[in-house]
């Protein structure tokens, strides 16, 4: 192939040495923007958490908002986000000066809610805008020390092309706003949409971007309402903040056993057969909950097994448990489990609380009012350990419990009950004959 195939001339076609795709550039040192200090020499006073007012909050965030922290909460409509963020912007307008942006409502709308949760202050400032420059214009004007935005989908930048709620306009908006916490040293709080599968709307980064993301869940049918922290880089990431809606607003629950146990504070009185109180662990706090089971005869080749609150898939298992390691019959009876208070329990550590309401309900006996219950369940009805038995059986304690059982080799601590250790279920159905 010596012939060039444009002049056809012979000889004429040299050998050169392409260059590299990308064209890659080499990397030069620049100056520091500010230079490196030892750990040990970092002031930590403009770093710490202020406190927002909202106890049950702070407790998610880890002590409260931290200086140029970014926080999204994010929650399906109706939920209560922008009330709780209403709060938390009323608390904070009582020591500083406080933003509040809304793209959904108009600045009548947000007052007419600030009114009736008692959230008017004088530092507490509205404004209805949906673009980020105007924001901005605003941050500027008002120099505020916290900055709300309800809620992030709904504001644009002319910076990037997209529509609002897009993906590269959500982006483009968060980092721009984060941008703007970093550099002066505000806390901003964010509402997120959420998509029909629970994930938060948007693209994934909006969650790498900003520092804090928390889940605000709740069920239609009850007033509960709980926070829960999925990352946060100012604390631990598996905490939870409980609430309660009403129509004065929303308020915190630091003692939430009353909703999960219906007959918390009643006595003795108050026990049916079919109950047993159990401790879960919702990330790092106890919550006590009380499971509750019915069995009725059935007229039916296939009685009928109901499960509300409760893992669906292993309370059968548990049944089956039940009647072959416990010898309880069953199989031809209808059986219905459910929680108290809208509580949703998976965790296997309720396991034996689930059992013995079923047995308590077969045989129609009560449970001492004052016993807890704790372990997993094997096929074997063996009693399995569970984690964290020391903080269940000390939240127990507080609230009045005095007894409880535990698998064996629990490590219990100090709290002043009656311990009974056990094996197998079998063994604590014999107990209770």
């Amino acid at each position: 192939m010596g012939r060039c195939p444009g002049c056809q001339a012979w000889g004429s076609l040299e050998q050169v040495e392409a260059p590299r795709a990308g064209g890659q550039r080499t990397v030069v040192a620049g100056a520091p923007s500010t230079p490196a200090r030892r750990i040990a020499d970092v002031e930590l006073d403009s770093s710490r958490a202020r406190p927002t007012g909202v106890e049950e909050l702070d407790r998610v965030l880890g002590g409260g908002l931290v200086p140029g922290a970014v926080v999204l909460l994010a929650g399906e409509p109706g939920v209560g986000k922008s009330t709780l963020l209403l709060e938390v912007a009323a608390q904070a307008a009582a020591r500083s000066r406080v933003l509040y942006v809304s793209g959904e409502e108009s600045a009548g709308q947000v007052r007419l809610r600030a009114e009736r949760t008692g959230g008017v202050h004088d530092e507490l400032y509205l404004a209805a805008e949906s673009d980020l420059e105007s924001v901005l214009g605003h941050v500027d004007q008002l120099k505020p020390s916290l900055l709300v935005v309800d809620s992030i989908q709904t504001m644009s930048t002319a910076s990037v092309d997209g529509t609002p709620g897009g993906v590269t306009q959500t982006r483009a908006v968060t980092v721009g706003l984060t941008a703007l916490a970093k550099e002066r040293g505000l806390a901003v709080l964010l509402v997120g949409h959420v998509t029909k599968d629970g994930g938060i709307a948007g693209p994934r980064v909006l969650e790498h971007v900003v520092d804090v993301v928390l889940h605000f869940e709740g069920d239609k049918h009850s007033a509960l309402r709980m926070v829960r922290g999925v990352k946060n880089r100012f604390g631990p990431a598996d905490e939870v903040g409980c609430f309660e809606l009403r129509d004065s607003g929303i308020v915190g629950l630091p003692d939430p056993s009353g909703l999960f146990v219906g007959r918390f504070g009643q006595g003795a009185e108050g026990v049916q057969p079919g109950t047993a109180v159990t401790v879960v662990m919702d990330g790092r706090r106890p919550l006590l909950a009380e499971v509750q089971a019915l069995v009725a005869g059935a007229n039916i080749p296939s009685p009928r097994r109901a499960v509300t609150g409760l893992d669906a898939s292993r309370v059968p298992m548990l049944l089956a448990v039940v009647e072959r390691r416990g010898g309880l019959k069953l199989h031809d009876a209808e059986v219905y489990t459910a929680t108290v208070g809208g509580m949703k329990i998976t965790e296997p550590a309720a396991d034996l609380a689930v059992a013995l309401a079923v047995v308590s309900a077969r045989r129609d006996v009560t449970l001492p009012a004052d016993l807890v219950v704790l372990g997993e369940l094997g096929l074997a009805g063996e009693l399995r350990r569970v984690h964290g038995v020391g903080r269940r059986l000390a939240e127990a304690a507080r609230l009045g419990f005095t007894n409880a059982i535990v698998p064996a080799g629990s490590e219990v601590g100090s709290t002043g009950m009656r311990i009974t250790e056990a094996t197998s279920l079998k063994e604590i159905m014999q107990r209770m004959r």
